[in-house]
């Protein structure tokens, strides 16, 4: 219960519409009330026989035909008004819903996506959030049209004729108690197949992300596979919902209308015996019909209600989620950053079993470039990860010009931070707007300036439709090297005081190298920059370079300093970069490549 009174708290939002949608009901099932008393006034005042002969009043028959058309035409504004405000309620209902949960993900920290999966938050921001909109539109609105009819039409029953009352209340009971034993039949079906719809949905995902690889491997077959693997496994658990709901609804039917024959039959006896006149078994017999939805309809309310217990429980379990980076109460707007960075003994851990840094100090002041190398695992990504706070330190501090990082709020701190990766994501819309992703209120020339410094300009302009271009998802209409000096001038733009990127352009030829180097180089001017270098040019070029074995700094230095020492440096020099620094001599001497200055004003 306490689920589903919480999800009653995004319909309390709209308490005023909620109020009318239950008055539209009172007044809807007051006159689907009064029309049998009508038509039992009609039959027994407007249609009288005596020795056979009718000697009814045709003006008491008009009267009553009138009535019972006004009572009709009320009940259908009623009724409208009744829908109309329901669905209006659950469906703003469904689209807060809809919006809570999206900001919620959009406000967890790294931890909570490193586990995430996709598809099941897909599945919760749709299905799980249409259970609740089913169970604020049925469930919660229009269940008191359920209660006013079954009180108010039991209640006139009994005071039309107690026996026949007795004898449809027999069935009514088990009408309704078979109805809830289907209802708990299907719960934990319906609980399978939404978790089910989840893992259908992650699948789908996964494949479609990686289409490329499917098709790489001749893996169509064994995706085709798995996928049918879970639709057949939702099939079962739905077809065997169906297959509960088609016994039980011709069990139910029979009932009902086992229950109108009894009462038919009690009733013409008691006619016969005078103790009922048939405008009263007429009405009896319709206030019976009437029941006839409601008492069905317990057990789909109660689905209802256990569909949107599960929705909630899952829809909850993102509202409810800590994340693991959380912003001080009181913390500080840094409004302009020099870019002064130090790291003090800091440690980090992604579990309590998983340490992954280990005491690691160092100091970038501003304009200096910080090169980070070592082996796979050794923690490189996560000393950058650390410093926009996607995850927070276990022990020790980092501060930015003298202040702690966890002093800042999140907005301010991270607009101090440009970020290039290597697997560069660019949205699905135009080369302008991806370029002004972070600086959305940039004009074109800005745009333009920044497109030049990042040298994709030029190839900007020759598209078609220039920077209206439309980008396939992803970014996949664009080569590997043009994401990424779309993704250069991006950060151009937003002018951050303190640069993360990830120097991997190992899979992209000398010519688009050289291009996105120059790119860089012009990016890195006067900033504080952090690098994960795999390229030689970028590592002669830093300021200072950490070497990380299994989370700790275990050389730091300049290139020259470094190559001098028979340390793990030397080792990665010797194993990954002498090559590159032959190839380069080589290209000098055969004059194939220019002398350009490094982006810290050296020759390289």
């Amino acid at each position: 219960m306490p689920v589903l009174l919480r999800l009653l708290s995004f319909a309390w939002s709209y308490k005023w519409r909620v109020v009318l949608a239950w008055l539209c009901v009172a007044g809807a099932s007051g006159f689907v009330l009064v029309t049998p008393r009508l038509v039992q006034f009609a039959i027994d005042s407007g249609l009288q026989l005596e020795g056979g002969v009718a000697v009814g009043s045709t003006r008491t028959l008009v009267v009553a035909s009138l009535a019972i058309l006004g009572a009709a035409a009320a009940r259908g504004v009623f009724h409208f008004g009744q829908t109309y405000q329901a669905e209006w309620v659950s469906q703003r209902v469904a689209y807060d819903i809809r919006n809570a949960i999206y900001d919620r993900i959009q406000r967890l920290s790294f931890a909570y996506h490193d586990k995430a999966q996709t598809g099941q938050i897909m599945s919760r921001a749709t299905q799980d959030v249409e259970g609740v909109r089913l169970y604020i539109s049925f469930g919660v609105l229009r269940l008191l049209y359920v209660v006013i009819l079954v009180v108010v039409a039991l209640t006139l029953m009994a005071i039309t004729n107690w026996k026949l009352a007795l004898v449809a209340w027999f069935f009514l009971p088990l009408v309704a108690i078979r109805s809830v034993q289907m209802t708990t039949q299907l719960h934990p079906i319906w609980l399978r197949v939404q978790d089910q719809l989840g893992r259908l949905g992650t699948v789908l995902q996964e494949n479609l992300s990686g289409m490329r690889v499917v098709k790489a491997f001749c893996r169509e077959d064994y995706e085709g596979r798995k996928f049918a693997r879970e639709a057949g496994e939702l099939f079962q658990n739905a077809y065997a919902s169906t297959r509960i709901q088609a016994f039980n609804t011709p069990m139910l039917m029979g009932l009902w209308m086992l229950s109108m024959v009894a009462t038919g039959w009690v009733g013409a006896r008691e006619i016969i015996a005078g103790a009922l006149t048939e405008g009263e078994l007429t009405a009896f017999m319709m206030y019976l019909t009437m029941l006839q939805f409601p008492v069905r309809s317990l057990g789909w309310i109660v689905i209802l209600f256990a569909r949107a217990q599960s929705s909630g429980e899952r829809i909850y379990e993102i509202l409810d989620a800590e994340s693991a980076v959380k912003e001080k109460p009181g913390a500080i707007e840094v409004r302009e950053a020099e870019g002064y960075v130090r790291f003090e003994e800091v440690s980090f851990a992604y579990d309590a079993i998983s340490p992954v840094l280990w005491g690691v100090s160092l100091e970038a002041r501003p304009g200096e470039m910080v090169a980070l190398l070592g082996p796979t695992g050794s923690g490189k990504t996560t000393v950058v990860n650390l410093l926009p706070r996607f995850y927070d330190v276990s022990e020790g501090r980092i501060t930015i010009d003298g202040i702690d990082i966890r002093d800042m709020t999140l907005a301010s701190l991270r607009r101090c931070f440009g970020i290039v990766q290597q697997d560069v994501f660019l949205f699905t819309s135009t080369i302008r707007e991806n370029i002004a992703y972070g600086a959305v209120n940039a004009t074109q020339e800005e745009i333009e300036e920044a497109a030049r410094a990042a040298r994709i300009h030029d190839f900007i302009v020759s598209l078609p439709d220039g920077y209206d271009t439309w980008v396939g998802e992803r970014g996949i209409t664009l080569s590997g090297g043009q994401k990424q000096r779309v993704a250069i001038a991006r950060t151009l733009l937003m002018d951050p005081k303190i640069l993360v990127f990830d120097d991997s352009t190992s899979s992209v030829d000398t010519e688009t190298e050289y291009l996105i180097q120059q790119a860089l180089g012009e990016l890195m001017k006067g900033r504080t920059t952090f690098v994960i270098a795999q390229r030689l040019r970028t590592v002669k070029s830093a300021d200072q370079i950490l070497v990380l074995q299994d989370g700790r700094i275990v050389e730091r230095g300049r290139h020259d300093e470094l190559i001098r020492r028979d340390g793990l440096y030397r080792q990665i020099y010797d194993l990954e970069l002498r090559d590159q620094e032959e190839a380069l001599e080589k290209a000098r001497r055969e004059g194939a490549l220019t002398v350009e200055p490094s982006p810290t004003g050296r020759k390289q």
